[in-house]
């Protein structure tokens, strides 16, 4: 914990890093500056997956504030700090469209296999047409939606 003398303030959450909601690391973003440093414990720490953390990392280097990790010896404003996130950016954006293509390829293959994607249409043209007239003479969204069977969201 001696890493921690250097530290000018100290945020905490009690929650684990997998949770979208931190108002510590919020208030510590919110405070941080040009030439700051914001350190955490251990990276796993900081962020739900590496994409978010390269983001984060990525946004801080923007702003001019270097980040350091205490226990996996991560520091940004090294030269093989900056490397690490380097390469860990490439592998992520590697990942990313690696997903593109596999979605791609998947979507084809069924197109071939005769399958297609998106919504089954709900209403059939007649529909559509009453539900325009009906809103065309002044009914509500919801009336045309009582009349027609559904949620108001379906028309």
């Amino acid at each position: 914990m001696e890493e921690f003398v250097e530290c000018e303030l100290v945020f905490e959450d009690m929650v684990s890093g997998k949770n979208a909601r931190r108002p510590g690391l919020k208030r510590a973003l919110r405070r941080l500056r040009p030439g700051d440093v914001l350190v955490v414990w251990k990276l796993d720490r900081l962020g739900r997956s590496v994409r978010d953390l390269i983001t984060l990392v990525s946004e801080l280097q923007a702003r001019g504030v270097n980040f350091r990790s205490l226990t996996d010896s991560i520091d940004t404003s090294t030269p093989a700090g900056r490397f690490f996130f380097h390469v860990m950016s490439a592998l992520a954006e590697m990942e990313r469209e690696l997903i593109v293509e596999r979605t791609r390829a998947g979507l084809a293959a069924a197109r071939e296999q005769g399958r297609v994607g998106g919504r089954h249409r709900v209403m059939t043209t007649e529909v559509v047409e009453r539900c325009r007239r009906m809103l065309g003479t002044g009914a509500t969204r919801q009336q045309v939606a009582d009349v027609r069977g559904g949620g108001e969201d379906d028309l």
